[in-house]
Parts: structure tokens; sequence; C-alpha cells
């Protein structure tokens, strides 16, 4: 055992009721990174019953993908069948994973739930995740891969060939959740990506009615559209993008009627509040108490890289809606957050915080 670990035990003998926050309170450690060391004592066998770990309430619950993507930049013109010599990039990725990480360094306490595979590929998103999130309830499977993005771009930047292993999600079922269900029953808000099987969709649509649990649903690409459930009812914000829009609604949008129409047939088929982004047209919004409004996108000089972007836009729009903000003043944060995610490098900008936050939407 290590230092952190033999105080963890420490303070368990004290207190065995002890709850995870208090925890991780004394020991100046952040609460999911303190949650995955108890995690790993009980694997070790150092911890038996569990009397002091209650269920944390009003957690938000992150529900799909969390991939290793690497960047493979071709020097030269890109030939197809054969070698090219290229230089190589990796970072950390998936969208349930962003938005856990954008939210957790936006103060929440997130869980993130997924399934990986006991490999290298996974060692490396959980030591750059577990600052910011509750890894614990991960599922890791013997017979399978994490997920993983390759994308072969040329001397321009633009996109060659991308392969896409996301095959572990398909594992990501209903029983393997059951399984936690305690800590489902006390969210505080469950957030999901479409990488999920659709039963598992709707398996935590009716947890969401059951127990009256805001639900976030965020797609991740037109194909994966349908593993939506059949109606969005009990979706709090659904929040797509103008192709996956298109998708749903069987029709071409194109101008601010198309995207009022699209908005209120989203509306009629349950969720409370929708929103369309448009990339630099901005972002279309309604809820059941608002009429469709349109709001403009943040101007930027120079775009460093848009991964993570969209996952920036949805985490600071539910972070500020989560704190009792306006509708317009959660936009603005997303648009916002979405902005200087796009002016950095990083997938998820390693200075986000509150208080940068809302000095970047004062500016």
């Amino acid at each position: 055992m290590n230092e952190r670990e033999q105080a963890i035990l420490a303070l368990i003998r004290q207190n065995p009721f002890m709850s995870q926050q208090e925890m991780a309170d004394k020991m100046n450690l952040s609460r999911p990174v303190l949650a995955n060391l108890v995690s790993s004592l009980t694997k070790q066998g150092k911890i038996v019953g569990r009397a002091y770990i209650l269920p944390e309430e009003n957690e938000i619950v992150c529900i799909g993908g969390a991939n290793l993507d690497r960047k493979l930049h071709v020097k030269g013109n890109v030939q197809f069948g054969t070698s090219n010599p290229a230089s190589s990039s990796f970072s950390v990725g998936g969208v349930g994973r962003n938005i856990a990480e954008n939210l957790g360094r936006l103060n929440h306490q997130v869980t993130l739930l997924t399934t990986a595979g006991k490999d290298a590929d996974w060692q490396v998103i959980q030591e750059a995740s577990e600052p910011f999130m509750n890894l614990r309830y991960v599922e890791q499977l013997p017979d399978a891969s994490t997920g993983s993005y390759t994308a072969i771009m040329d001397e321009q930047g633009e996109l060659a060939l991308a392969v896409a292993n996301m095959e572990v999600y398909d594992l990501l079922l209903p029983s393997l959740l059951k399984k936690h269900e305690a800590m489902l029953m006390n969210a505080g808000c469950f957030i999901m990506d479409l990488n999920c099987p659709k039963e598992t969709v709707a398996y935590i649509q009716q947890v969401a009615i059951a127990r009256e649990t805001p639900f976030v649903i965020v797609p991740v690409s037109s194909p994966k559209m349908n593993r939506l459930p059949d109606t969005l009812q009990g979706v709090t914000w659904f929040i797509c993008n103008t192709d996956e829009a298109e998708t749903i609604v069987g029709h071409t949008i194109e101008g601010s009627a198309h995207y009022e129409k699209a908005l209120q047939q989203l509306l009629k088929l349950g969720a409370e509040h929708v929103i369309i982004t448009a990339g630099s047209k901005g972002v279309y919004a309604a809820s059941t108490t608002t009429k469709p409004s349109h709001f403009s996108a943040k101007t930027i000089e120079k775009i460093e890289d848009v991964t993570g972007a969209g996952d920036a836009f949805v985490s600071a729009v539910i972070h500020s809606w989560l704190t009792g903000q306006s509708i317009a003043t959660c936009i603005d944060a997303g648009l916002t957050n979405a902005k200087n995610t796009l002016a950095s490098p990083y997938t998820v900008r390693p200075e986000l915080s509150v208080d940068l936050l809302k000095s970047e939407m004062e500016e």
C-alpha cells in the first residue's frame, strides 16, 4: 500500500461511518480521487465492509464513451496501399468522459459510467480522468478493448481516413447498470451520450421519469440517432447538432424557419428544453415555456482544434442550469466555453474553472 491508502485506512478505523467527502477533505484530495483509492483498497481486500460508503446524493452521472483518440499526421501526400511517414499524437476523449471532465473542473461531483478493456489504453484514460470524476463504477471487461478513435490527417490537417473501435459500448447494457442501482437512484442528474445501446438509454429514461431526475441526452453522430428512445418523455435537455436534428425530424434544416419548426417537433416528442447547434451560425433553442430563440456564435480569431468544442458547450450549459441561471445565461456560458475550447489545443482545456468561465462571459 502507498501512503495515501494507509492514511485512508487510518481514517476508516477512527470512524467507519465517515463519508467519502469528509475523508477527501481531511486528506486534501478531490472526492473522485478518494473514491478511486477506496476502490483500489477494496480490490486488495483491505476493505471488507461497506458501512462507511453511503450513496452520494445529487452527483451528476455521465454515461457513455471514454476513448483514447490518436491522430497521425502524414508527411507529404497520403498514399493508400503502402506505408506513409507520419508523426503521431494522442489524447483522451469520448463524449461522456469529456463532459464529465468539464463538469469536474467546474466543481461538480461527477461519476462516469462506461465499459472499457483491461488494457494500457484504459490506464491512460484513467490517469487523465480520475482527478475530475469518480471512476469506481467503470466496468473493465477482460475480453474487450477500450474504445479508440484513430484519425489520419494529410499535410493540410484535413481528415484522410478515420477508424473507430467502439464495440465495447455495445456491452454497456441495462444489466450492468442495474448492478449500481443504489447509486443511480441517488443521482442528481443523468447525462448520456448515444454510444450506449438503445435499451440502455430507455432504461435510464425510465429511472429518470420514476425518480424525477433531470436527464440530458447528447447524440454523438447522425448514424447513432437510432439509439434514441421512441419518445423524449422525461428528457430535460436534448442537445444536438443540425445533422442529428435533421435525422430525427426528417427534413432539411436551412434557415431560421426550419430551425424553429425542428425545435417544435422535438418539443412535441416530450423534451423540456431543446438546443440545436449550428456551428458558425450559432445555436437555436426553445423550451416548453419559452419561444424559439437564436443565439449568435462567439467570434474567434483562430481555431486550434475543433475536438471537444461541442462537449464544452453542453457542459457549460448544464453547469449554469444546475446553478440556477436563466436559459439565455446557460447558452451564453455554453458558447463561451465552446469558443475558448476551439482556441485551445486541448480537448478539455486545463485552465477551465468556475471563476475563469465567469470572467470570460463578462468580457
